[in-house]
């Protein structure tokens, strides 16, 4: 399994542009799975939802995070929070699996950034942002993805992880 992360401040776009990459990784044949981390409690698979969202988009499997439990339906009664390394050992096998939080696990990232957040890049902290999507030009030596096309996302990322199509 290949890991990718897209990482991004709250209110900037990840979870819009995973629910817009799935299909088309799936229509390249790959079989994608999502894991999320939320910092905060959640109630799992309402319409709406972002579980329920990554579902709908096609996704295999969909693992949310946070500090209490994880789910596949996992209680974390005695235990702490586990680690991303953990959470993947969970997953069935697959192709791609997207990771939205984690901002500093150690995997390939893409960054999304919006003007409207009012927040900096993380990119130049993070040698493991290879690019950045946004909704306008921004100051970065790395490629520039419209946050509106998702094709060329899917394709670069497709190439960096050595994805066959």
């Amino acid at each position: 399994m290949k890991l990718f992360g897209i990482t991004g401040y709250s209110g900037s776009g990840k979870t819009t542009l995973i629910e817009k990459l799935i299909p088309l990784f799936r229509e390249w044949g790959l079989r994608v799975s999502v894991i999320k981390h939320a910092h905060h409690q959640v109630d799992l698979d309402q319409p709406g939802k972002d579980s329920w969202r990554f579902r709908e988009a096609g996704s295999q499997e969909v693992l949310l995070a946070t500090s209490r439990r994880w789910f596949l339906m996992h209680e974390n009664r005695e235990c702490s929070e586990p680690g991303l390394e953990d959470l993947t050992a969970c997953l069935a096998p697959c192709d791609l699996v997207l990771v939205e939080g984690f901002k500093h696990e150690p995997m390939p990232k893409l960054e999304v950034w919006r003007a409207s957040t009012e927040k900096p890049l993380i990119s130049p902290g993070d040698a493991n942002i290879l690019a950045v999507a946004s909704d306008r030009p921004v100051a970065s030596f790395l490629p520039q993805f419209d946050l509106n096309r998702p094709e060329p996302m899917a394709l670069f990322i497709a190439q960096r992880l050595e994805l066959s199509r």
